[in-house]
């Protein structure tokens, strides 16, 4: 190695944005970046980590949910943080060294209602400008449980690419079918599965018929109560 080469590789890493650290890797780039075109995401670094900014990875979405500046007394500064993929939900410790530049993302969230099915897409429309994007089936995922025709939900995206779709946490639907119950099954307790009128089970007690409406837990499908 020529003399002054490692100084010009360490003055190239320290001051190269997130992106650039990534492709330093014998110049090539590593799997899982973003594409360049219609990039939207800023740098930052981790003096300006707060609550609830979403933070570009890898390639992949995580929310900051808590973070904790720790200046020990040995040593350099650092941030610990807890994240929360936005994706898969999944919660994960990470700490990053204080001042290091980090990517973050813009996450856009957009009340929207839901028009219609088609293929393995959903069409929805935005309330505000009457947009209508298709989200595909694997993002609604398992909203698509619980979501009618003309109901309003939120669905974020990222650089025009849908995320996720968020159901408000109940929602009332109506029972298609269940077995009929018996007299006394108010106060016996029990459970029986009942088929919602989006085509999904719930447990529902004995006492609840063909017919009802009810109101079902978004997050768990758990049954709540008559509507």
């Amino acid at each position: 190695m020529r003399p002054g080469a490692a100084r010009d590789l360490l003055t190239t890493t320290t001051t190269a944005t997130p992106r650039e650290l990534l492709v330093l890797q014998d110049g090539h780039a590593l799997e899982g970046l973003p594409p360049h075109p219609g990039e939207t995401s800023d740098v930052a670094t981790t003096n300006d980590l707060k609550n609830g900014i979403t933070l570009n990875i890898d390639g992949q979405l995580w929310t900051v949910v808590d973070f904790q500046h720790v200046k020990p007394g040995k040593g350099g500064a650092f941030v610990r943080t807890r994240l929360k993929n936005v994706l898969s939900g999944k919660v994960v410790d990470r700490t990053f060294n204080a001042g290091v530049k980090v990517e973050t993302a813009n996450v856009d969230k957009r009340e929207m209602q839901y028009l219609y099915r088609e293929g393995e897409d959903f069409v929805f429309m935005d309330t505000q400008d009457y947009d209508q994007p298709r989200i595909p089936a694997a993002t609604v995922g398992e909203a698509a449980s619980y979501l009618l025709e003309e109901q309003t939900a939120v669905v974020a995206f990222n650089n025009g690419v849908p995320l996720y779709v968020e159901l408000p946490a109940a929602v009332e639907l109506t029972i298609r079918q269940t077995d009929p119950g018996v007299q006394g099954d108010r106060s016996t307790g029990g459970t029986k599965p009942a088929t919602l009128e989006t085509g999904a089970q719930v447990q529902v007690p004995l006492f609840i018929t063909t017919g009802e409406k009810v109101k079902v837990d978004t997050r768990t499908g758990e049954y709540l109560g008559r509507a």
